[in-house]
């Protein structure tokens, strides 16, 4: 059994703090201003400083890059951009030297139209093999695709080829979705997972692991287009609007997954004391279907993509947090948090960089383990960009009615004054904003008072004081008294986590020691402690 730092005997990622690298975005070594394999293994160090447990790599996989990496030609190889297998496996010994875990993406419900399968699938006939590996069907009687559905990139889901016949693409055209029902399909990935565990990774993240079963493919859907858009994260919508959308989906959350997963859970469990571990990207609606994936028998943990989207508000907060606590210990699981990630706008652009702040903070110290996108130690916002910058499928398809998520994938202001800080001697794929200039590691470094530097104390604190610290107690809430706009207060093992919410400081009758405070100066009167506006304090017993 290994073990996480201040854990009692618990599998390294039960409450690990799990680092998400863009490659692309995080360091380029070689000034074609793109980041890259040897520029993550050279950064290490101030990722194992930030004190993190592992690092999740989204795709380096041989892509033509149609969309961020996520179209794969090729699974079990890096794409030239990136480096190669040499430089991978360097990464992973790498990391481990520095008791760092390694995490990569697996993308299971799409190839990019470059795979060789789907090339030969171009090249055969209906009903082929080869096209049995994907969605092909022919045209309704009009002429139509077989149904309305619309991609999540915006535009349809369906690509016509040269002898009539429609294939599927929930995203871009250029990523056909696979046909899970095919067991070649099957046992094809199963030799994708072996191939990265046998380099030496420690686990994977799935993408759109809820997609991989369809159900009636012929069937119309009744507001395509409104679906379309409420399973975007970057596309604001009302919460109840979008709740009855997503209730209504035939393509995501299928019982079939389940199956999937518990054949992936025994190929895991294989590799003996290794402790692999899988998260699943699965957004599912109603939430309760979160646990199905996370039973003893399936993946480890899932994605909780509520926090990416919620306001800063205390009655909106306390049930997201409790309900994803007591839905997840109904099959002895526990919670994930993330603010930010690559599909999503950046936390600080959402709520602001105070309340961005106060909200890690708060859910440092919860139960369950904790996502940090690369650059959110940083505090960065969305980078600025021009719509001649973007690169998001989604931009192109929805012809700039969808901004996409390259604000987000803006690459990192690593040292010195001028733009592009260090990242690249060469042009980034992104711009980097010279107002980025305070906000760079380097600069950060020296300011006590800085985001990164704060970072670093909560996670150091964290593995102290609060890591399997067991269950929560919620000592103000909207079921104590606290008012929307006011404090959210728990406690656990010695810590008293205390967030002020409102514009307003707080005054608290809490006794104890203050060992970390996001924002501002916290004062004392008349032996109570009066709470910065905006700010989360930690408290120790």
């Amino acid at each position: 059994m290994n073990y996480i730092r201040g854990m009692k005997s618990a599998p390294w990622w039960k409450e690990a703090v799990i680092y998400q690298i863009y490659p692309r975005s995080f360091y380029d070594s070689n000034g074609d201003g793109e980041g890259d394999l040897p520029g993550i293994t050279s950064h290490l160090e101030y990722v194992q400083k930030l004190g993190v447990d592992a690092i999740w790599l989204s795709p380096f996989y041989t892509s033509p890059n149609k969309d961020g990496g996520y179209d794969v030609a090729n699974p079990r190889d890096v794409d030239p951009r990136f480096g190669n297998l040499a430089d991978a496996k360097a990464l992973i010994v790498r990391a481990h030297e520095l008791g760092l875990r390694v995490i990569v993406d697996i993308v299971p419900n799409h190839f990019s139209d470059q795979h060789e399968w789907f090339q030969a699938a171009l090249k055969s006939s209906r009903g082929s093999d080869e096209r049995n590996c994907f969605h092909f069907y022919d045209a309704k009687p009009d002429g139509r695709p077989p149904n309305n559905w619309i991609s999540l990139f915006g535009g349809p889901s369906w690509t016509q080829v040269e002898d009539g016949q429609f294939y599927l693409h929930l995203f871009d055209s250029s990523q056909p979705d696979l046909n899970w029902e095919n067991p070649e399909v099957n046992a094809d990935f199963e030799t994708t997972l072996r191939f990265w565990l046998d380099l030496g990774i420690d686990g994977f993240r799935i993408d759109v692991a809820h997609g991989l079963v369809k159900e009636n493919i012929h069937a119309d859907h009744p507001d395509p287009a409104g679906l379309s858009l409420a399973l975007r994260l970057d596309v604001e919508m009302d919460t109840q609007i979008r709740h009855a959308l997503l209730e209504t989906v035939p393509y995501f959350d299928r019982q079939g997954v389940h199956e999937i997963y518990r054949k992936w859970r025994k190929l895991f469990d294989s590799y003996g004391d290794r402790d692999v571990m899988a998260v699943a990207e699965a957004w599912v609606h109603p939430p309760v279907n979160a646990t199905r994936y996370v039973r003893a028998d399936e993946l480890h943990q899932i994605f909780n993509f509520d926090l990416l989207t919620a306001p800063f508000e205390s009655a909106f907060l306390f049930d997201v947090i409790n309900r994803s606590i007591e839905l997840n210990a109904t099959v002895n699981a526990l919670p994930t948090w993330a603010l930010s990630n690559h599909d999503s706008p950046r936390v600080a652009s959402r709520i602001g960089d105070a309340e961005s702040r106060a909200l890690a903070l708060f859910v440092f110290a919860l139960p369950g383990s904790a996502y940090v996108f690369a650059g959110q130690e940083l505090g960065l916002p969305d980078g600025p960009l021009q719509d001649s910058d973007r690169e998001d499928p989604s931009f192109i398809r929805s012809q700039g009615a969808i901004k996409g998520r390259d604000g987000a994938r803006v690459p990192l202001p690593w040292s010195g004054d001028t733009t592009p800080f260090g990242f690249s001697s060469g042009k980034p794929w992104l711009p980097i904003d010279q107002s980025w200039q305070s906000m760079s590691v380097g600069n950060q470094n020296i300011d006590a008072k800085s985001v990164l530097n704060l970072y670093r104390s909560a996670l150091s604190l964290r593995a102290l004081h609060l890591t399997g610290e067991g269950e929560i107690t919620w000592l103000q809430s909207p079921l104590h008294g606290a008012k929307p706009d006011g404090l959210l207060t728990f406690k656990r093992g010695e810590i008293t986590v205390v967030m002020n919410l409102s514009q307003q400081p707080h005054e608290v009758d809490i006794a104890g020691q203050v060992i970390l405070l996001s924002a501002g100066v916290l004062d004392g009167r008349n032996g109570k402690k009066l709470i910065p506006a905006c700010s989360t304090v930690w408290i120790h017993d």
